[in-house]
């Protein structure tokens, strides 16, 4: 039995349109989510090389129709090679920020146990919707559901193929989970590796089942062989072949014990594709998918034995009466019609996030009058212009304000920020990745140094006595983890909030719901909160669209950036946003088209622009040069690229682990985040990385699971960081992969020169035009209109 997976960038089967038109809309499929999908196919590309001539634009431009681009004989122009390469986090905090998410989750359950009293609601509910709304409270109540919650058989769906690819096993520290439950010992490893070995599992599984599962794995594996599918990495197949081993005749596909421990799986990969939760056909429909006999009674089962929570939402438009006029025999007992209703599933973990978040968004909401606003605010706004002033206007009335723009718009954040330092205010922003954190703290340089100096009528509010000394302009901005954790940002109070005044937050489409709910439950009483991002990039990698949810449910203000994105690949990036592939003039050579035919011609054609024709042309080192394709696998996945970049630029025999000193890679400490860096050397303790000027060292043991080479990434891993040049390859097999939001993300990347290796014909404008992000089922802002029903 192998667990081996195929990744993409993204790590969960695609279960779309779980959220569109309520109950059964949508159902689960296979495609992989966003821009991962082609990468897992592995699909053979051809072998050829190409010619050895230079890529140029000449007459190959991209255009609305998408067709090739030329290549003519014209030479790229110089310039000036600045910027550096993408920086990467600290990642000291990495088991700080565990343990900071096991004190907020066991605040979520103290929180969840104050709620306990009943709810009056459902009583204008019928039919499925009162069943379920009696078995959830029956399960709350220590009681079996009844029988007819599941009875009715699922709506018939369209049957969608098996995932192409399993997620990435992980190291048995981050198989833990966010509770930051200590290491296994080594005598609880070697008895579930006793236990795997009887049922032929491999025994390299045992450290991550040892941590999962917890003290009681041994026993608890022999009990219920099943619970090996809590194991990152092992699928419903490995499983049963586990379970059949250890139980022998007793195993049996309508086991009670498998359907509960698939209908888990199946929420987790949700999760793992963006949703928090899913549609009971959808869930039902997967089930059978997997074999599993009794979908209902699986769901059932799960459900009450506190596996799964499910959830029964009333389905209204904003600004509707929550009665409609009944039709025809629909009226109840009180004359009013049934209200419409969707079924959901999903797993405690996320729904407590996501309910901890709507909470703590409206507490922010609700907390700063908004007649607060005064003459210094408005001093401030009279010295900014444009969208800027409208920021700060926004700000000064209101606890949580929405700012979108692309990355010239993200000037306007650091003119707020800039205005509130100089009002005395204790301001904050947050980067996604260091990189992001380097280039707003020279865009908030900037805008201090042209704020006059603000004589406030009012006096700027005392600081608590146990407040730190007011931070200078390069503490002011700190990452999302860093402040998490505690290993950046102002600290926390004697309550455990942030000890500010004001939080913006940029890259703010990249919060999941978790290091969101995080994140806002720590914003003080009073404090403002500006999520400030462009909502036209790839989503979390973690389940949730956080912003995406917010922008849709306006419970607050939000300022749309009237500041363009510059020059062509502005203009080129800006059009991809509102679905248009325009053909773009670009004097400096700004946007070079490469047509190839096969992946391994554009394999050939990457390197040479890597090593050769962007470093000559343009002044650009290959350092400050990233590519971007869809996945890790295929013949142009970043697997190949990375190989052949590796043998052109730092050629070796990969002695530690498959890396020599100087190679760059892309480390990821944790589930969802990468940070580039580069090898510096390796000994008994790890090896040796330097990540943003930091030393890292990864124990040996994590290294093939939280390090790759790094020339070559996915949108997913370049998402929040910028260089000076990019490459986006797009092969043949990757057309399937493609879609508005990653193009949007992959182009995006480039400061200074986007060259694209074309192999995708008529499927780039295609899926500019036609294919936009996949939905993801979410609950925020229903829960959002429930807390802030004003906004409604």
């Amino acid at each position: 039995m192998s667990t081996e997976p195929e990744t993409t960038e993204n790590s969960g089967p695609e279960v779309p349109d779980t959220g569109a038109e309520g109950a059964g809309a949508g159902e689960a499929t296979a495609a992989a989510e966003g821009a991962g999908a082609a990468a897992g196919t592995e699909a053979e590309g051809g072998a050829g090389t190409g010619g050895d001539g230079e890529a140029t634009a000449g007459d190959g431009e991209v255009t609305a129709g998408g067709g090739e681009g030329g290549a003519g004989d014209g030479e790229v122009t110089t310039g000036a090679g600045e910027g550096g390469e993408g920086a990467a986090a600290d990642l000291s905090e990495a088991e700080a920020e565990l343990l900071a998410q096991r004190i907020e989750r066991e605040r979520i359950e103290r929180r969840k146990a104050e709620k306990r009293t009943p709810i009056e609601s459902g009583t204008k509910l019928s039919g499925k919707a009162a069943d379920l709304l009696a078995a959830v409270r029956a399960v709350e109540s220590g009681q079996k559901p009844p029988e007819t919650v599941f009875s009715e058989p699922p709506a018939p769906r369209r049957p969608a193929p098996e995932p192409v690819r399993r997620p990435q096993p992980v190291p048995a520290e981050q198989a833990a989970g966010p509770t930051g439950a200590p290491a296994p010992t080594a005598e609880a490893v070697a008895a579930v590796r006793e236990v795997l070995a009887a049922g032929g599992a491999p025994e390299t599984l045992a450290a991550q089942a040892a941590a999962v599962l917890g003290e009681g794995a041994p026993e608890a594996l022999r009990q219920d062989p099943w619970q090996l599918l809590r194991v990152p990495g092992v699928r419903p197949e490995h499983a049963d072949s586990f379970a059949r081993a250890l139980l022998g005749p007793e195993c049996a596909p309508d086991d009670e014990r498998r359907g509960r421990a698939v209908t888990v799986w199946l929420l987790e990969q949700a999760a793992l594709a963006g949703h928090t939760a899913l549609e009971l056909p959808a869930l039902t429909a997967a089930l059978g998918r997997q074999g599993v006999p009794g979908a209902e009674e699986a769901v059932q089962g799960a459900i009450a034995e506190g596996e799964a929570l499910v959830f029964q939402d009333a389905l209204e438009e904003p600004g509707r009466p929550a009665a409609v006029p009944a039709q025809d025999g629909e009226e109840d007992e009180d004359g009013e019609a049934e209200r419409p209703v969707r079924v959901l599933v999903g797993l405690e973990r996320y729904a407590l996030a996501e309910e901890s978040l709507a909470d703590a968004l409206a507490r922010v909401v609700n907390a700063l009058p908004k007649e607060e606003a005064s003459a210094r605010w408005e001093s401030a706004a009279a010295a900014a212009s444009g969208s800027a002033a409208e920021l700060i206007r926004a700000v000064a009335g209101h606890g949580l304000v929405l700012h979108t723009g692309g990355e010239a718009a993200r000037a306007e954040p650091a003119a707020l920020l800039a205005a509130a330092r100089a009002l005395g205010l204790r301001a904050v922003a947050a980067c996604h990745t260091a990189d992001g954190r380097r280039r707003f703290a020279g865009l908030l340089g900037a805008a201090e140094s042209a704020v006059p100096a603000l004589t406030a009528e009012v006096e700027a509010p005392a600081a608590p006595a146990d407040a730190p000394a007011r931070d200078t302009a390069s503490d002011a901005v700190v990452t999302v983890s860093g402040l998490l954790s505690g290993a950046e940002g102002p600290g926390r109070d004697a309550e455990g909030a942030l000890a500010l005044d004001l939080l913006v937050v940029l890259d703010a489409p990249q919060l999941d719901v978790e290091s969101a709910a995080l994140l806002v439950e720590s914003v003080p009483d009073g404090a403002r909160l500006v999520l400030s991002g462009d909502p036209a990039v790839l989503w979390s990698a973690g389940p949730g669209r956080v912003f995406a949810d917010l922008l849709a449910a306006r419970v607050c203000p939000q300022v749309a950036s009237r500041t363009p994105d510059p020059g062509p690949l502005g203009e080129l990036v800006s059009g991809v946003g509102i679905g248009e592939l325009n053909q773009v003039e670009a004097p400096g050579k700004e946007l070079v088209i490469v047509p190839v035919r096969d992946a391994g011609e554009a394999v050939h054609r990457t390197v040479q622009l890597v090593a050769d024709s962007v470093p000559r042309a343009l002044g650009i080192p290959a350092e400050q040069t990233v590519v971007i394709t869809p996945g890790h696998g295929g013949a142009a996945g970043t697997r190949a690229l990375n190989a052949a970049l590796k043998e052109r630029l730092n050629p070796g025999p990969g002695r530690f682990g498959g890396f020599d000193p100087g190679d760059r890679i892309a480390y990821s400490p944790a589930p969802g985040r990468t940070v580039p860096g580069r090898v510096v050397t390796a000994d008994a303790d790890g090896l040796h990385l330097s990540c943003a000027g930091a030393p890292v060292v990864v124990p040996r043991e994590r290294v093939e699971q939280s390090v790759r080479h790094g020339w070559a990434l996915t949108a997913h891993q370049a998402v929040g960081a910028r260089w000076p040049a990019a490459v986006v390859v797009l092969p043949g097999d990757a057309a399937q992969a493609l879609s508005r939001p990653w193009v949007y993300t992959a182009f995006g990347r480039a400061d200074r020169h986007l060259s694209v290796v074309h192999g995708v014909e008529q499927a780039l404008p295609r899926a500019v035009a036609e294919v936009p992000a996949k939905p993801r089922t979410t609950r925020l802002p229903l829960l959002l209109h429930t807390q802030v029903p004003a906004a409604a």
